[in-house]
């Protein structure tokens, strides 16, 4: 068994940017704003953008199950305000759910939430719940810069953020920690502004005492931690002139995946991370899509490096390629003998009648907060790759 903790749908039909892009042109006018149920996507559409693109991969190396989240630079939580994030997470979230009705046994869901900047993220719960309890959702992607590479919002261990580790706790499912599509040009979305991300949120962690408050919370940093492991001996010094715990008894808590598209970054972080904290993932068909030409390998066909790194015993690689994500994702479904989930898939939801109306709460117009409709627009279409 072979599960990837880290696949985003970056092959959508493009009814679906083509339904985001009249929601954003339709921003401050909500007459004209374009309604769920005009996004009309048929079964077949999902399987003609699936079958030939992820599902062949995953055949080709060898990945069994693949935790499938709603592409990451879409996310795009700095366009618009607080009830645009809302209906665009709920869109997507139900497209990605049919994948995994689809194609049951092969794609977990994973959900994006409707995070807006300066917005209250315990306004995100309800989505969350939705997504877990009524799509079947087995984690979410928790983005600690709603504003786009500005950094606004508080770090991750700040108090504002515990209504969303509660339900987490409560609904026992974790969070991966991803950013989405930068609107400062100063950071490139996957070269610089994800990788920021990652270490930055190891930092913020390192700093705080979250895992105090919430010992059952699980938080998964992806591609590979960014510089984390390369620069573990830093954290190391500055937890002690802190007067921090060593890093290592964060890995109780935090994962991170295999994202790192060479040999010598796996070696490295196979080296440096303990196999307990590290859940194989590929990202594939996402920033990094080329063959490598000194390979002759795509740079994302990760378990290729994970098979040869010297740094896994096979009990170490067997935990890495599945019993470790068994326990980080307790809802997962795992397939059975003849390929198919040991439990009765949710069946698919779909929007009726004037339900985006109903997603925005009677009382939401009085809240400053919501009517906010910020600027940052640029990147409405996200770079190549997540």
């Amino acid at each position: 068994m072979i599960i990837d903790c880290h696949g985003h749908f970056t092959t959508a039909p493009p009814q679906l940017s083509a339904w985001r892009d009249r929601q954003v042109a339709a921003i401050g006018d909500p007459v004209n704003a374009p309604r769920p149920e005009d996004l009309a996507i048929s079964d077949d559409d999902l399987r003609e953008s699936i079958e030939p693109h992820q599902l062949r991969l995953m055949k080709e190396r060898g990945t069994d199950l693949t935790i499938f989240s709603p592409r990451a630079s879409f996310m795009a939580h700095h366009i618009g305000d607080a009830d645009v994030s809302r209906v665009w997470a709920r869109v997507c979230n139900d497209l990605v759910h049919r994948v995994s009705t689809l194609f049951p046994g092969r794609f977990a869901m994973g959900a994006m939430l409707p995070q807006s900047p300066g917005v209250d993220p315990a306004t995100c719960v309800p989505e969350l719940r939705r997504a877990v309890e009524q799509l079947g959702a087995v984690t979410v992607n928790l983005n600690p810069d709603p504003s786009g590479g500005r950094w606004t919002a508080p770090p991750l261990t700040d108090r504002s953020w515990y209504p969303v580790y509660e339900a987490m706790v409560e609904l026992d499912v974790p969070a991966m920690v991803h950013v989405s599509t930068s609107c400062n040009p100063a950071f490139h979305t996957t070269g610089a502004h994800y990788l920021n991300a990652d270490t930055t949120a190891f930092m913020q962690l390192l700093q705080g005492d979250l895992f105090a408050d919430f010992p059952d919370l699980r938080l998964v940093i992806p591609h590979g931690g960014g510089a984390v492991p390369y620069h573990w001996g830093r954290f190391r010094g500055l937890a002690m002139a802190l007067g921090r715990p060593d890093p290592m008894t964060l890995l109780d808590n935090v994962s991170f995946d295999t994202c790192v598209y060479h040999q010598p970054g796996i070696d490295l972080l196979t080296s440096v991370v303990p196999s307990r904290a590290l859940l194989f993932a590929s990202e594939m068909i996402g920033a990094v899509r080329d063959v490598d030409p000194d390979t002759g390998h795509h740079f994302d066909d990760t378990r290729r490096y994970v098979d040869a790194t010297p740094g896994l015993s096979p009990a170490d690689r067997t935990a890495v390629y599945a019993t470790n994500a068994e326990r980080v994702y307790p809802r997962l479904q795992l397939p059975d003998s003849c390929g198919q989930p040991q439990q009765v898939t949710l069946p698919e939801t779909r929007f009726t009648g004037d339900q985006q109306s109903a997603l925005i709460g009677p009382d939401d117009h009085r809240n400053p907060l919501k009517r906010v409709v910020l600027t940052h627009t640029l990147h409405l279409r996200p770079p190549l790759g997540e």
